[in-house]
């Protein structure tokens, strides 16, 4: 590829959003670096001359982030201090053309499906026999697996099958060959990702496959935990759940994404699920597996959501006691069928409302962290910090979950297990000591 420069390329790629788009970034880098191309992830050096943006379209925080990052980048653009901006991922795929009249310094834009017209700005070969190969952006004993791709839901509220197309399932065989790569390459933890995994199979099985992918996964040798996000509630096959107690590499975790507890609010988002359906969901799910650790998303602020539904949400939070919650405000999307709503609940509100749901879920987690005290739990070390080891039980994902702080004057591997005790619990973390 020629630029302005006599220097040799170097690509900086930076990811913006979800997990779904690393795994893309990953894939990228792998391509790139096959066709001798200096490739590095977000790196800090600024000794690169090309930048690919790897944007998030999803809601108008994440929008926006991503065009400030693309804003910043054409400035240094202008100031002679890149050659080339390429811009890739779900804001370009659906904001494209006005993207391009606004931002002229971009070199390209690019959609999510279209990895090979990237790799052609390089005068680079897409190499099929490169499938399930990545750049690992994450430390190396950790990983996503991105199982499927778009979604077929039609969530009122979601812009995603808008960004990333119907629902298209990998292969069994690919995914057990990707995680025997990563696990040759030092990955003890994957995680399942998808836009949502229950659904799994049945474009190309032609019904639900996730328990037997589960089982083919679980038989990686190396492969030590397995962990499950984004599982749509609606229809749930609960024989995943009878694979995760079976075996014992598949964490006792479970991402289930519910959005509401109110049945007019669950209806409006069309979300295919009643309040009843999904207690007596979440009640068999824990009685085939009483210790599950489950994690729920929520959404505040809904066109049309009362004061009585947020009552509504809190006592449902205090009956089924999720271990842990994250929370949303609405983002009025153009494109979905929520738009043609009127967006009446104001900014400020949609905060206050989504504050007071988490002040209960805050309450309930430092309840349920306080049991763990005096415990002992397999940890999974990720980093030394000031100090101080950080690390994650079986019930924690990376960053949206509790970490576990261990005070050691014995050097524990980054990357290994650890049993510890825990000693002290606060609302989302905990500290613990090495049990030798």
């Amino acid at each position: 590829m020629k630029t302005k420069t006599l220097r040799k390329d170097k690509v900086n790629i930076i990811t913006l959003g979800c997990s779904k788009n690393l795994v893309d970034s990953e894939v990228l880098s792998a391509q790139l670096k096959a066709n001798d191309i200096n490739v590095v992830h977000e790196s800090r050096k600024h000794d690169h001359n090309i930048v690919v943006i790897n944007t998030c379209g999803f809601i108008d925080k994440a929008k926006a982030e991503s065009v400030n990052t693309i804003l910043e980048h054409a400035e240094l653009k202008k100031r002679g201090s890149l050659d080339k901006l390429y811009v890739t991922g779900c804001l370009s795929e659906r904001y494209r053309q006005n993207l391009e009249e606004e931002i002229p310094e971009v070199d390209a834009w690019f959609g999510t499906l279209e990895l090979p017209q990237i790799l052609k700005q390089f005068e680079a070969d897409y190499k099929s026999e490169l499938i399930g190969e990545r750049m690992l952006s994450t430390p190396k004993h950790y990983a996503y697996l991105k199982i499927s791709e778009g979604c077929n839901r039609t969530c009122s509220f979601c812009a995603i099958p808008l960004m990333r197309g119907t629902h298209i399932s990998k292969p069994i065989e690919q995914l057990v060959y990707e995680a025997e790569r990563l696990v040759q390459k030092g990955v003890k933890e994957i995680m399942l990702i998808a836009q949502e995994l229950t659904y799994y199979g049945l474009d190309i099985y032609k019904k639900r496959e996730l328990s037997r992918l589960l089982n083919a996964l679980a038989d990686v040798k190396g492969l030590e935990w397995i962990r499950l996000h984004y599982a749509y509630p609606s229809k749930f096959p609960l024989e995943i759940i009878d694979v995760m107690k079976d075996r014992p590499n598949i964490c006792n975790y479970l991402d289930i994404p519910l959005q509401h507890s109110s049945d007019k609010m669950l209806k409006a988002m069309r979300r295919q699920i009643t309040r009843s359906e999904m207690n007596d969901l979440i009640s068999e799910i824990r009685n085939r597996i009483p210790d599950i650790c489950l994690r729920t998303t929520l959404i505040a602020g809904f066109p049309g959501e009362t004061r009585e539904d947020i009552e509504d949400m809190k006592s449902f939070l205090q009956e089924h006691r999720f271990d842990r919650v994250g929370i949303f405000t609405y983002s009025h999307e153009d494109g979905t069928t929520a738009y043609e709503l009127k967006d009446d609940i104001d900014q400020e509100e949609k905060e206050q409302r989504a504050q007071e749901v988490m002040e209960v879920q805050q309450e309930i987690s430092y309840e349920k962290n306080q049991q763990k005290v005096g415990k002992i739990y397999k940890v999974l070390v990720d980093k030394k910090e000031a100090g101080r080891y950080l690390g994650r039980t079986e019930f924690d994902s990376v960053e949206v979950d509790n970490e576990v702080i261990i005070q050691s004057s014995v050097k524990i591997p980054i990357g290994e297990f650890a049993n510890v005790k825990i000693t002290k619990a606060y609302d989302f973390d905990l500290e613990a000591e090495v049990v030798i």
